[in-house]
């Protein structure tokens, strides 16, 4: 995604910009992507998204924040002592960029020089029993003394734990719903300290109250902000071994501490062990595996991009939307594999994609995968 250069701050207008489009409905990461690359800028791509949405076949007219709730939500995160942050300025966590698709704009609270801090991310059960918690306290309290930053989602149980630990050194806590919305609510005074010496993010807006498909796009950014991810202890079906997942999937080592196979709170950790996840029982396990990795530049996803000339194509008519409606179906298929069938140029294919995201009809999948969504 084209952003400012790097170390390049935006001016006043251009953040306004960028968060009224990234709030509005339908645009993700990947769309706010494709349209600053085809219209140069968010203030340009603002001004398109009615008729982008017309041809995606959308029946309502879209709902753009205005420059004045945006200044207000703005003037909210000021209140609260945070921050938007964007992509590609001095600010934004550098291993971040590194993910496919990363939030384009970042509400942060605290110092941000915690970013510069080599990272673990530490995840496990909010139910977690007392040998867990004092685990997972231990573990972050001897890698801060070991010079690493501390990740975690400030969920109860092991995300707490993590997060207490690490205080005094540095640590990053990632909320699911607005900076002024934490979860769970006990946990508002550690927001405060953790601020003091580390930062707490989210990618959610001002006043957003997190629901259960937050959890996930919170998840993600746990994961992407570490060179590694911890569980200490996880049930089989639990959002830490979603963590764990995406983790494995963006490249980042993926660390277990084995448990009693009488525990279910160690079924989901045993299983990542059989896996292949690195067997943890001290935090010289970690340090290990994680030293090689150490100022090391992390290497950029393999995604799909739109073409060089994606701006300069002409946009497609009413017989290459068609054509591309066809080719999809409830089924993901990939975006290569569409250009191929239609034999369209691929930047009008791009465009025909936007065009149907933007309108709620398109779904992305991971891989580089779409489907059509077809209404109730």
């Amino acid at each position: 995604m084209s952003g400012p250069a790097a170390g390049r701050q935006l001016t006043d207008r251009q953040r306004l910009n960028w968060l009224r489009l990234i709030r509005t409905p339908n645009v993700g990461p990947i769309t706010f992507r494709h349209l600053i690359n085809r219209y140069g800028s968010a203030e340009n791509a603002i001004g398109m998204l009615p008729e982008l949405r017309l041809n995606g076949g959308a029946m309502q007219r879209v709902r753009i924040p205005s420059v004045d709730e945006t200044e207000t939500e703005m003037d909210v995160a000021a209140r609260h002592g945070a921050r938007f942050v964007c992509i590609g300025e001095p600010d934004y966590p550098p291993i971040l960029k590194t993910v496919d698709h990363p939030p384009p704009v970042l509400a942060v609270k605290g110092n941000a020089k915690v970013f510069g801090l080599p990272a673990l991310s530490i995840v496990g059960a909010r139910n977690a029993s007392l040998a867990g918690i004092k685990l997972a306290r231990s573990f972050a309290t001897e890698l801060g003394r070991d010079g690493y930053c501390v990740v975690s989602g400030l969920a109860r149980g092991i995300d707490t734990a993590a997060h207490q630990g690490s205080l005094a050194t540095g640590t990053v806590a990632v909320l699911a719903g607005g900076l002024d919305r934490p979860y769970p609510p006990e946990n508002t005074a550690l927001i405060e300290e953790i601020a003091e010496r580390g930062a707490v993010v989210s990618e959610m807006p001002f006043g957003w109250q997190p629901r259960a498909q937050d959890f996930p796009r919170r998840n993600r950014i746990v994961a992407g902000l570490g060179l590694g991810l911890l569980v200490v202890e996880a049930a089989k079906r639990s959002g830490s071994l979603i963590s764990a997942r995406l983790a494995g999937e963006m490249g980042r080592l993926v660390f277990a501490v084995p448990g009693s196979p009488l525990d279910p709170r160690a079924g989901g950790t045993n299983a990542l062990l059989k896996d292949g996840a690195i067997l943890t029982t001290e935090p010289a396990d970690i340090v290990q595996a994680l030293t090689p990795l150490t100022g090391a530049v992390m290497p950029s996803p393999r995604t799909f991009e739109e073409p060089a000339d994606f701006a300069a194509t002409p946009p497609p008519g009413d017989d290459e939307r068609a054509r591309v409606i066809e080719a999809l179906g409830p089924v993901p298929v990939g975006v290569d594999e569409i250009i191929r069938h239609t034999d369209m140029h691929p930047a009008q294919v791009f465009m025909v994609l936007l065009e149907l995201d933007l309108a709620g009809r398109l779904e992305r999948h991971a891989g580089g995968h779409v489907s059509l969504l077809f209404p109730d």
